[in-house]
């Protein structure tokens, strides 16, 4: 298969936990069909679905979401109660995907590479949304931490420290979980997106204010984001829904509801994988269109 290098458009993912399950199909999709976006953004489970489709590594694109949920320090409520958080992030973002561990993370691809790649967290202490770039990531602990930080859901997971700031998942930050602004501020006006909640969905707004604002009564500013982020993750909805009317995006959405956040079970996982990769292999003539890619010259 050829290799189709797009710098024209920049290819943004969002996360969702677990519903990153239906994106990893996707990913392995593009991955085979030879569609290389040299410019990508990512927030939360994003990140993880970003990191493979950069390293081009479709067996990691769908380990890490099925057969890697299996594995019995992936997380669960004991993992939460000794405080490494519902999904333990120490150990599954910077621990298995090292050299011989259960996903090992291709550096030496990565590390070769020159395709640019956002990575979006949350300031827990100022509010700021920050998106880290490969200037940020000279070394595989950097890659790791960040995508750990950007994945760190409140509550369910413990913030991440770096360079003395404590960090928690980019969805609750300025885009409200899909990093459109981050492609825009580099410059951007066309976008292959990839979704994790079916086309009409409209995100409700947080509850549990109260107990929100006492739970991060250190922090004030993430509690203060929780709560607004239903406003901010519509809003970029709406604009990708005109962006995609007037020629300028491509939205991959899920044809049915998804997984919750926190499934575990293999062979629902399995299913959701399969059905997000069918769905995209049959779109894939459209993407390739969208792209600028001549469909006559795919083999």
């Amino acid at each position: 298969m050829a290799t189709h290098v797009v710098t024209d458009t920049a290819l943004v993912i969002e996360g969702g936990a677990m519903r990153g399950t239906h994106t990893a199909g996707a990913v392995v999709a593009l991955i085979e069909a030879g569609i290389r976006v040299s410019w990508v953004s990512s927030i939360s489970a994003g990140s993880t679905n970003a990191s493979n489709y950069l390293t081009q590594d479709a067996w990691r694109a769908k380990a890490c979401f099925t057969t890697f949920a299996q594995d019995p320090k992936f997380g669960g409520w004991r993992s939460f109660a000794r405080g490494n958080g519902f999904f333990n992030s120490k150990y599954i973002y910077t621990e298995s995907g090292l050299p011989g561990a259960a996903v090992p993370f291709n550096w030496q691809r990565w590390s070769e590479s020159t395709d640019q790649w956002r990575i979006g967290a949350f300031d827990a202490t100022d509010g700021r949304t920050v998106y880290w770039g490969r200037e940020d990531m000279p070394t595989m602990h950097d890659v790791f931490v960040r995508v750990q930080a950007s994945s760190s859901m409140p509550v369910l997971m413990p913030a991440v420290r770096i360079d003395g700031h404590q960090y928690l998942d980019g969805a609750i930050g300025s885009s409200g979980g899909v990093p459109l602004d981050a492609a825009q501020a580099d410059g951007f006006e066309r976008f292959l997106v990839l979704l994790t909640q079916p086309r009409g969905f409209v995100k409700a707004p947080q509850g549990h204010e109260r107990a929100l604002r006492t739970y991060f009564r250190k922090y004030p500013a993430v509690a203060e984001a929780m709560r607004t982020r239903a406003d901010r993750y519509n809003a970029t909805r709406d604009e990708l829904l005109e962006l995609e009317k007037s020629g300028h995006a491509y939205l991959f959405t899920p044809e049915h509801a998804l997984v919750s956040n926190g499934e575990r079970r293999l062979d629902v996982l399995e299913r959701t994988f399969q059905d997000g990769y069918e769905q995209a292999v049959r779109e894939l003539p459209a993407i390739r269109e969208f792209l600028g890619i001549d469909n006559s010259a795919t083999s």
